[in-house]
């Protein structure tokens, strides 16, 4: 086998299984991320800057995405043209992503931090159509628009809208829930995205409706989602890992996650993953690095069964810090935006093996 050991035979079987379910010609993003899962199960709870917890059904999340479709079609958007996002963690982002993807649209995420020539260029490199955005984003649009060759796209903010902009809620107000789901195959783009930029200039990536094959096995088998957990990923869905592995991961496996709206401290994560009962979560080492340099000892209350990292390597000074302070250790991924997660220390029982300082695991199934 030239060194490299096997699957387990049930491993094997699982990829093949997700393989013929994602690449079926017959697949509809809209059922597989939100409607054929139970309508009272907890897709997520959105955690608020003010501590405030507001929990979104699947079956809400189905009725609100209908109505945004419904509201995309109604301003000319059609199956394949491209949607960006330039918005903070919120329900209206869930709402919006699922209303894209329910119509057969294609989603271009933007990370709000992004100055105006960034979006100018990836707006332009794609062709958008339309971009949803927050009201403090909204100026970063106008400047963009001054820059761009071919400003062509529409705006719908989920703020006031005070330059031309048409406005999130209204929209909602004014259309129906009841849009039938598009059903365009595995082949079918869902994310248009663009890649960090760091040989050269950002490339722009299509990801396959097939892709969520492997952004499933990823979250079966490294992050080991499984009933009953409780799942949070830090990362900004601004980028592939966010995007693929905060939002989609949960979507696919319907594990109950959380999104919590605002900046990043110390305090304030260790208060979230104590009373939000947290059990498996997956934060950048920027991250755990930040929360042992607070000074924090052993924390109370964790129900941590999981803890994984991604984004940078995963230094070994993180796992001595966290295995006291938090109760296990930091297992490290790695991945790319073109492919997906590659290799990583998975967490899943038949795949699990011993850790080794500065390893980044395993080849993934």
């Amino acid at each position: 086998m030239n060194g490299i050991t096997p699957l387990p035979s049930s491993a094997s079987r699982r990829i093949s299984e997700l393989l013929e379910i994602y690449k079926s010609p017959q697949a509809s993003l809209a059922g597989l991320l939100c409607d054929d899962h139970a309508p009272e199960a907890v897709a997520y709870r959105i955690i608020g800057t003010d501590g405030e917890v507001e929990e979104l059904s699947y079956g809400t999340l189905r009725i609100e995405s209908e109505r945004f479709a419904a509201a995309l079609a109604g301003l000319g958007i059609v199956q394949g043209d491209r949607v960006a996002t330039l918005m903070g963690k919120s329900r209206e982002y869930l709402v919006t992503l699922m209303g894209i993807w329910r119509l057969g649209a294609v989603h271009v995420p933007l990370f709000t931090a992004f100055a105006p020539p960034a979006i100018a260029m990836r707006l332009s490199g794609c062709s958008a159509k339309l971009v949803v955005c927050d009201s403090a984003q909204c100026e970063k649009l106008v400047s963009a628009k001054d820059i761009a060759s071919e400003p062509s796209w529409q705006v719908v903010t989920t703020g006031p809208a005070t330059a031309g902009e048409l406005n999130f809620s209204e929209l909602m107000d004014s259309h129906q829930p009841g849009f039938m789901a598009a059903k365009l195959g595995g082949e079918a783009p869902l994310i248009h995205i663009f890649t960090s930029g760091t040989t050269g200039k950002p490339k722009g990536v299509l990801v396959p409706t097939k892709a969520l094959a492997a952004f499933r096995a990823y979250a079966e088998f490294a992050l080991d989602l499984r009933e009953g957990d409780r799942y949070w990923c830090s990362a900004d869905p601004g980028w592939a890992y966010g995007l693929y592995f905060g939002i989609l991961g949960s979507l696919t496996t319907g594990t109950e996650s959380l999104l919590v709206e605002g900046g990043f401290s110390p305090e304030r994560t260790l208060s979230v993953l104590a009373r939000e009962h947290v059990t498996n979560f997956a934060a950048a080492p920027t991250v755990y690095r930040a929360l042992r340099n607070s000074g924090f000892g052993p924390v109370e209350g964790l129900s941590l069964r999981c803890a994984s990292s991604a984004g940078e390597p995963l230094t070994p000074d993180v796992n001595e810090w966290a295995v006291g302070a938090l109760g296990i250790p930091v297992r490290d991924h790695y991945g790319q935006t073109e492919a997906g997660m590659l290799i990583n220390n998975h967490h899943h029982p038949e795949l699990r093996k011993p850790l080794k300082s500065g390893s980044m695991g395993h080849a993934m199934p």
